[in-house]
């Protein structure tokens, strides 16, 4: 097991806002102010937040383009001394970014990582869903192509809440393919632009929200939110019990 020895320095995971510049803690301010690096998924991003913030940081790309070939090395400098704080363009690093392989290459390193609490996209969609959120799984972006049709089908029958992140051009494919695989009637809750000016979360069957947004144009970045599946007894008795609420309880 490494042993974290005391002239290391250290990997700190910060989350930034996903909109609104506000939604950022005092901490994760305090930490990109003293870091020695900020390890950044865009510098420019980075750049107009910290800005925003009155922050002056030294710079240095940590992308999906160049992360398998700086993650080592980025490691090292660190178990040599360095303090260095890793952003995404917007959200937690790691989820749906760059960051795994800095981590791993960090502990195998004995490198004390720590990851920040803060904004992540797919936390404030499932709450706001109306759908059930004590038990529910992460699916990040489906595949583009190869194994796509083949993912969705292997989620048909999971039980628990499904949560998916979407680009508004492939959005009502990913309905429509979802409508077809899961059935139409499947409950489920688009938003986009959360904590931004345009915040908006359409709710309804996967049926309602392709007809939506054939309708709508999608625009912004959308967290997806999909019921999970129900055995048939249970979704017998859902119905039921919504029709009973519609008519008041009163028999015909």
């Amino acid at each position: 097991m490494p042993i974290f020895a005391p002239q290391m320095g250290m990997l700190y995971l910060v989350p930034t806002p996903v909109g609104n510049m506000e939604d950022i803690t005092l901490r994760a301010l305090r930490v990109l102010g003293e870091a020695d690096v900020v390890l950044a998924e865009d510098t420019r991003t980075s750049g107009v937040l910290l800005k925003h913030h009155g922050i002056a940081a030294r710079f240095c790309p940590h992308h999906k383009f160049n992360e398998h070939q700086t993650a080592d090395a980025l490691a090292a400098r660190m178990a040599a001394g360095e303090t260095m704080a890793l952003v995404s363009d917007a959200g937690t690093p790691g989820i749906s970014d760059p960051g795994f392989l800095l981590v791993r290459a960090c502990v195998e390193r004995g490198v004390e990582v720590q990851c920040l609490p803060g904004a992540t996209a797919f936390v404030p969609a499932l709450v706001a869903s109306g759908l059930p959120c004590e038990r529910f799984t992460f699916e990040g972006f489906l595949p583009q192509k190869k194994g796509r049709q083949s993912r969705i089908a292997e989620l048909r029958e999971e039980p628990r809440t499904m949560v998916f992140y979407e680009s508004p051009h492939r959005l009502r494919k990913t309905l429509e393919q979802l409508a077809e695989v899961f059935g139409a009637e499947r409950r489920g809750c688009a938003c986009r632009e959360i904590s931004k000016l345009h915040e908006e979360c359409v709710r309804g069957t996967l049926a309602e929200l392709s007809a939506h947004f054939a309708a709508h144009e999608p625009r912004g970045e959308f967290v997806l939110v999909v019921e999970g599946h129900r055995p048939a007894k249970v979704q017998k008795k859902r119905n039921m019990a919504g029709e009973a609420e519609a008519t008041g309880g009163n028999e015909p």
